[in-house]
């Protein structure tokens, strides 16, 4: 089977991308260097990585018909501190390491993004030992310059705002991901990447001290019936492989033959919604204003956009009997539901007690690929190596859901270490 190329599917033209020639259907499989799973931020900035700092040949492909579908394009935008995640943990290390990565990037690529900091708040008394709690956390995970405050400061600071007691973290921020996304890509192109569209790896299997990974038309998967053996278009047979399918990671990991048995957690998905605020001239806070975190997430929180936007969210809805397919394609339902607004009027009017009703308009839905499920406490990243699964090269993401656009060059940094 040959290499075919594709010039529509190269986000900028400069490099074709890999496609292949489908009439070929043998055994016969393509050697590459490296191969990275999925083009959402954290495969984007691995792929760069690879190809500027390491030297390495990638290809990296995506089931989608562009970079930065999935998670990538659906989240707050927010640069986070590093407050929220255990000590020693890989939240916390690669999130403190990523934000100083990312601003600094940022600056050098003149990628807009702003320094806005944060209010992580208590309501009611009850909730201002776990705030202190956030506070030792934070310090413990390096995080600088974070101050508790008390309402009346709280209150100076944003005169909408109600609370006991507060978190002020000066080190968070906003940044334009799609413009960060496309400025990590034009460098890895630049190198020698090389970014293969509406293409899906399937799975694979390790024999012979080789992984063999399988690829489909994406368009092709759709019309497969889920228990089914998943059809092959080709073969690649790569050196090293990442695997960064962000909704489909854990699916993947599970469709690798040669895998370690037990080694894959079982993946979890949740739906959550944004509500935007109308109605204003001028946005009501000049602070990311976050509540005590929840079950599944960090709680619906004030975000500001770089355009003055003002957006409430994500809430947490469970998403059960997700299938394979539809995990690789991101076949979610991404529409929002407006009665769910009743819930945001409740839980925002906790910190702003002014929210007008009427006031709210659905914005937009993200889904995230979670490892623990509903009441379960919150897993770490889970970067696996030969040492945990047995297979030599390949590196599985998993459960990279929040901090995950803030760590991810911090992220790449890791998985490359652990490649060479």
């Amino acid at each position: 089977m040959r290499w075919t190329t594709l010039m529509k599917s190269s986000r900028f033209g400069r490099k074709p991308a890999f496609s292949y020639n489908s009439q070929s259907r043998g055994l016969h499989s393509e050697m590459v260097d490296a191969v990275v799973i999925g083009a959402g931020v954290v495969g984007i900035a691995v792929a760069r990585e690879l190809a500027v700092n390491h030297g390495r040949e990638v290809l990296v492909v995506e089931a989608a018909s562009t970079f930065g579908n999935g998670s990538s394009s659906r989240n707050s935008e927010v640069i986070h501190g590093g407050i929220y995640y255990p000590s020693n943990s890989l939240k916390a290390g690669l999130c403190v390491r990523g934000r100083q990565l990312m601003y600094k990037y940022c600056k050098e690529h003149d990628i807009s993004n702003r320094q806005i900091g944060k209010l992580i708040v208590a309501t009611r008394p009850s909730e201002v030992p776990k705030l202190n709690q956030l506070m030792v956390q934070g310090t413990e995970n390096g995080v600088e310059g974070l101050e508790l405050i008390d309402g009346k400061e709280a209150n100076r600071m944003e005169p909408e705002l109600h609370c006991e007691k507060a978190l002020l973290s000066p080190v968070s921020g906003i940044v334009d991901t799609h413009s960060f996304m496309l400025s990590l890509l034009g460098e890895a192109e630049s190198h020698g990447a090389i970014f293969s569209y509406n293409t899906t790896v399937t799975g694979g299997r390790y024999e012979e001290g080789k992984l063999n990974l399988c690829i489909s038309e994406s368009k092709k998967l759709k019309s497969m019936e889920e228990e089914s053996v998943l059809d092959s278009d080709m073969i690649i047979t790569p050196t090293i492989v990442v695997n960064s399918a962000g909704l489909g990671a854990v699916a993947l990991a599970k469709r690798i033959s040669g895998l370690r048995i037990g080694s894959i957690p079982r993946s979890y998905f949740a739906r959550g919604c944004y509500f935007t605020l109308s109605n204003i001239k001028s946005s009501p806070f000049r602070h990311l204003i976050y509540p005590i975190p929840e079950d599944g997430g960090l709680g619906v929180h004030v975000t500001l956009d770089l355009n003055g936007q003002v957006k409430f969210g994500p809430d947490v809805e469970w998403i059960e009997n997700v299938d394979d397919i539809s995990s690789f394609l991101n076949l979610f339902d991404y529409s929002v539901d407006g009665d769910r607004a009743n819930r945001f009027y409740a839980e925002i009017r906790k910190y702003y007690p002014n929210l007008k009703d009427g006031s709210l308009e659905p914005g937009y839905t993200g889904i995230r690929s979670k490892i623990t499920g509903p009441n379960q406490a919150p897993a770490d990243f889970v970067i696996q190596g030969e040492d945990i699964h047995g297979i030599p090269g390949l590196i599985n993401l998993l459960g990279i859901e929040s901090p995950g656009l803030t760590s991810s060059m911090a992220i790449a940094e890791h998985v490359a270490a652990k490649l060479s």
